[in-house]
């Protein structure tokens, strides 16, 4: 009851600010809320600054007053066409994650009490003024004692406590939802909700942003063209990150690209280039690749920054994704819908045929356009548009991965708004696609998981000795043949071992024939 009241009261301040700049589009999504907004509507005036803007722009204003939990869910609904629209997502995707800089007293207090000596037996110089200050923490540049450049990210005080307020509210809304709303389950709400949750809640311990830094700089260890800072362990705690300093161009700055003497273009390549390595290749992306999170060097080098929003995608799901990329691009409609269930995105009862001619209905206005203009991140939110009438249930564990796409295309329009960074990663999709989806690939898939039962079969066979033993011990008489099997006699023990061998030999054969 107390945690409802307390949720009931963060409601009351959300609609006011809503109301405030006329934002409560929101609320007509059901007959209860629509009540709710009219009754907001007559009790706060909406402000002047408000008049005339667009409703997403309105919106975005409302989550801006309200916080930093409301600017991040911001973000996240910028991904979200089929519940706001196209306008109004495209009017979120600028929310600007940017507060005030709390004290540098404060950040040099935190950081003593975390690793418990005084600043100066960590770095030499500290500059008390941030170089950035978002929702969560500010970074200040630093010079260790050793002599090292590193940029140094500070908790905000008190953020956490912050957050796990707002997130009460929230889950209290997605509940009511769910409940008073049948039709908005199928778009899980209270799932959606929790992923949103935990994204933010890891961002708050950066130690695991620290470990992202580490494991995605591991994964490019080979590539030159991708840099990630190095991360300063000793100087890394839950609540300050420690890590290389570096510099370049805004990926967003064609001016600075070409200072650097860059072609803009070569650059939105290599950037294409390395999302898609990430998703469909290492399966752990960055999923928050706004401007400020993106540089390259004069070398052409990409830098990336800020790890705390990540992203994982697993084999299958990548493989999913794959298919459906190359049914839109071939325009294989039959096979985009035919992904879709046999992944569970649609239910199996629903019509193929039915549900292909609706992913042509919405891809070919897309793909009819100029190559410079298709966007896949928007072909991929147009789908949800028509999920309503098939059942197609919400995938969270994938949104994070629209709202990548969606910032990856973004950063690639400002830079060279004339081409398209899917056109120009078409060479490693396509090897991507002979190596992961090919003949040749189901053939390595089907041995791998042959080795995979051979390797379980001693200890198959072990079990069948303890169990031939145990049975025998307990006087129950079993026929010979049985017995004989059971107590694995090397005739049997032998045809167990090779069988797999051989299933290998001839699907290899088959590979080599083929």
């Amino acid at each position: 009851m107390i945690r409802a009241l307390r949720s009931f009261g963060r409601l009351f301040v959300i609609a006011r600010s809503l109301a405030r700049h006329d934002a409560l589009f929101l609320f007509d999504v059901h007959p209860a809320g629509a009540v709710a907004a009219r009754t907001a509507r007559i009790v706060f005036s909406p402000d002047a600054k408000s008049k005339g803007l667009r409703p997403g722009q309105r919106l975005a204003l409302a989550l801006t007053e309200l916080g930093p939990t409301f600017i991040k869910f911001g973000q996240a609904l910028s991904t979200r066409a089929d519940l706001l629209g196209d306008q109004v997502t495209a009017d979120l995707t600028e929310l600007q994650d940017r507060l005030p800089p709390f004290p540098a007293t404060a950040a040099r207090a935190q950081i003593e009490a975390d690793f418990g000596v005084p600043l100066s037996q960590l770095f030499s110089s500290f500059d008390d003024t941030p170089v950035a200050a978002a929702s969560i923490a500010q970074v200040h540049f630093a010079v260790t004692t050793e002599g090292r450049e590193v940029a140094v990210k500070v908790l905000r005080p008190d953020v956490k406590e912050k957050f796990a307020r707002d997130f009460e509210a929230m889950f209290w809304i997605a509940a009511e939802v769910e409940r008073w709303a049948p039709r908005l389950r199928r778009l899980k709400p209270i799932e959606v909700m929790a992923t949103f949750a935990e994204t933010v809640r890891q961002e708050m311990d950066l130690r695991l942003e620290a470990a992202a830094a580490q494991e995605l700089a591991e994964n490019f260890a080979d590539n030159p063209m991708v840099a990630i800072p190095a991360v300063d362990w000793q100087r890394t705690s839950e609540r300050v990150l420690t890590l290389e300093r570096v510099s370049g161009a805004r990926v967003d700055d064609p001016a600075g690209v070409r200072a650097l003497g860059l072609d803009p273009a070569a650059v939105v390549r290599s950037a294409a280039e390395t999302f898609f390595t990430m998703v469909f290749r290492h399966g752990f992306f960055h999923a928050d690749m706004h401007p400020g999170n993106l540089f390259v060097r004069a070398d052409g080098c990409i830098i990336a920054l800020d790890f705390g929003i990540m992203g994982r995608i697993d084999a299958e799901t990548q493989r999913n994704l794959g298919e459906m990329l190359l049914g839109f691009l071939t325009r294989d409609y039959t096979r985009v819908a035919e992904v879709h269930v046999r992944a569970g995105y649609v239910p199996s009862h629903k019509s193929v045929p039915a549900f292909a001619q609706a992913c042509r209905s919405i891809a070919e206005p897309i793909l009819g356009k100029p190559i410079a203009d298709i966007s896949i991140a928007k072909l991929l939110g147009q789908l949800f548009h028509i999920t309503e009438a098939f059942e197609m249930q919400t995938q969270p564990q994938l949104l994070l991965l629209q709202k990548s796409m969606l910032l990856a295309e973004g950063v690639g329009r400002r830079l060279a708004p004339e081409t398209n960074m899917w056109e120009m990663a078409q060479p490693l999709i396509a090897d991507w696609f002979r190596e992961r989806l090919g003949p040749e690939a189901r053939v390595i898939e089907t041995i791998s998981g042959v080795l995979e039962s051979a390797a379980r079969l001693p200890s198959l066979v072990e079990r069948l000795d303890t169990l031939a033993a145990s049975l025998e011990n307990g006087g129950v008489r079993l026929h010979p043949a049985s017995a004989r099997a059971l107590r694995g006699e090397p005739r049997a023990k032998s045809l167990l071992v090779w069988l797999p061998w051989v299933l290998v030999a001839a699907l290899a054969a088959a590979l080599i024939w083929h």
